[in-house]
């Protein structure tokens, strides 16, 4: 074997792990499971644990008061966010590949929109570091901090879209239990609701996900358990 040879072979070995369409259902399901299982936990933190308490709505002297105090709680909230929106890409291949035997089009569709879904929070985590720099004028900082929620929840539409067209997935696979498909489409019209209700009713708050998540805690336990059964190759 040249030398040629020699390094794309060894180039192609190092990339394999990285491209997730050459995994195997097993290897697709448990990062799925650990991705989501990671997620549940940084998104949980970041929002209830870091940005929620220091935001007080309506109070922009309160909010500022809150962030200066504590601004590296602040930005942990944010770092928390974003590695979340790195592993919704990272779920979303292997969610793509794990489904695309019941349906390609269909599983990539869903890929798709769960990638487009992080984009945009990448997008409203951007008005929380521009609301941080107007810290100086709490008046216009607050509109702009809040607007984070807003564009957050919105987008959850598509990550709502996501998860109908994965529970759909789920259902026909014949591998996953029928009934977490449907429970996962349940979650899928939780964040559309909220999505709707957020772009469409003045002081609307996001309630309808917050009861109708249950799929995505089953389906989390379902691909680190049962998935670790799926065929290796």
């Amino acid at each position: 074997m040249n030398r040629t040879s020699l390094y794309s072979s060894k180039t192609n070995v190092l990339q394999r792990p990285m491209n997730f369409t050459t995994w195997s259902p097993r290897t697709a399901a448990i990062v799925a499971g650990l991705g989501l299982a990671i997620m549940a936990v940084l998104a949980g933190f970041a929002n209830f644990g870091a940005i929620v308490p220091l935001i007080a709505r309506g109070d922009p002297d309160q909010t500022a008061l809150n962030i200066s105090g504590a601004p590296l709680l602040f930005f942990v909230g944010v770092g928390g966010f974003f590695i979340v929106a790195l592993l919704d890409i990272i779920v979303a291949g292997a969610m793509y590949t794990l489904f695309k035997p019941v349906n390609r089009r269909v599983s990539a569709a869903a890929a798709w929109m769960r990638s487009v879904y992080a984009v945009l929070l990448v997008v409203a985590l951007s008005q929380l570091l521009i609301g941080f720099s107007l810290l100086g004028d709490p008046e216009a900082a607050l509109p702009v901090l809040e607007s984070f929620n807003t564009i957050w929840v919105i987008s959850q539409g598509l990550f709502g879209i996501s998860l109908l067209l994965v529970g759909y997935l789920a259902f026909r696979s014949g591998f996953v239990p029928k009934v977490f498909g449907i429970l996962l489409a349940i979650a899928g019209i939780g964040y559309l609701a909220d999505a709707v209700g957020m772009a469409f009713i003045p002081d609307f708050s996001a309630v309808f996900a917050q009861f109708m998540f249950v799929g995505e805690v089953v389906i989390i336990f379902w691909l680190l358990i049962a998935g670790r059964r799926l065929p290796a190759n």
